[in-house]
């Protein structure tokens, strides 16, 4: 995929990052109260984490969980994200599980995005083409919770994922010092030059990668998460301070 395109009015891979902000409850009640309060709070974009879900392994759960969410996120684009242990999720389940639950959520209609952890999937290309046919946008994703790679690793990562098909490709990285952190931030500079309609997330983790949540605009990471109740990564700023930096920064730019 290689275009910008907008979901729910909200343009994505262009200008001021989007704030994503991600719904880490355990139970249904509170997985649809945290969202409806985030809605109410002006969140941009909300990310439900199935992993964080009580009944994860129970796909009509699910469908059901979905299925209430369907009228709070009318106005508000919808990432749904199952995130693996391996990755930096809360749970672990098969592969075939996994792919069942981006199933649902893809036929639900209610996701605007599923995220598929590129390296982990066992025929990514295929599940992203099938997704997209489902009439989801994708979201090709790998986190690297231990270290931030090489810079030519990073590069090569970022190709690999923006040539996977997805719609958007995204990495997130961990550093040990202040230069991992740059490092990132000039990959995806470099990456943004080389392929501008292709729409890229990156983001390193911890207190030292904080700046490059703040940055994406003129990185040209289009969306940045922040947390509500609870952070889903580590080094997420809460989503107004995060909200009111984006802004600062973009009318300094504009």
């Amino acid at each position: 995929m290689d275009s910008l395109f907008c979901v729910k009015g909200k343009k994505i891979g262009e200008g001021k990052p989007l704030v994503c902000v991600p719904i880490m409850e355990k139970t249904r009640e509170d997985i649809v109260r945290e969202a409806e309060r985030l809605r109410d709070l002006g969140a941009e974009m909300l990310e439900w984490r199935v992993d964080a879900f009580s009944q994860a392994d129970s796909l009509n759960a699910i469908r059901e969980v979905l299925a209430e969410l369907a009228p709070v996120v009318t106005q508000t684009p919808l990432i749904v994200t199952f995130r693996s242990k391996r990755q930096g999720g809360l749970l672990e389940l098969g592969e075939d599980k996994i792919y069942d639950i981006h199933q649902v959520a893809a036929e639900s209609r209610v996701a605007d995005f599923v995220d598929v952890e590129y390296f982990e999937a066992r025929k990514p290309e295929r599940e992203i083409a099938l997704l997209q046919s489902m009439g989801v946008h994708v979201i090709a994703s790998h986190h690297d919770f231990d270290q931030t790679p090489e810079r030519n690793v990073m590069w090569m990562l970022l190709e690999k994922l923006g040539e996977s098909g997805a719609d958007v490709a995204k990495l997130a990285v961990m550093p040990q010092s202040f230069q991992d952190v740059l490092n990132l931030l000039e990959e995806t500079s470099h990456f943004h030059e080389q392929y501008p309609n292709r729409p890229v997330i990156t983001m390193s983790m911890g207190a030292k990668g904080s700046i490059s949540r703040v940055s994406g605009e003129f990185t040209g990471s289009c969306v940045t998460f922040g947390s509500g109740v609870a952070a889903s990564a580590p080094g997420q700023l809460p989503m107004d301070e995060l909200q009111e930096v984006l802004s600062i920064l973009h009318h300094c730019g504009a």
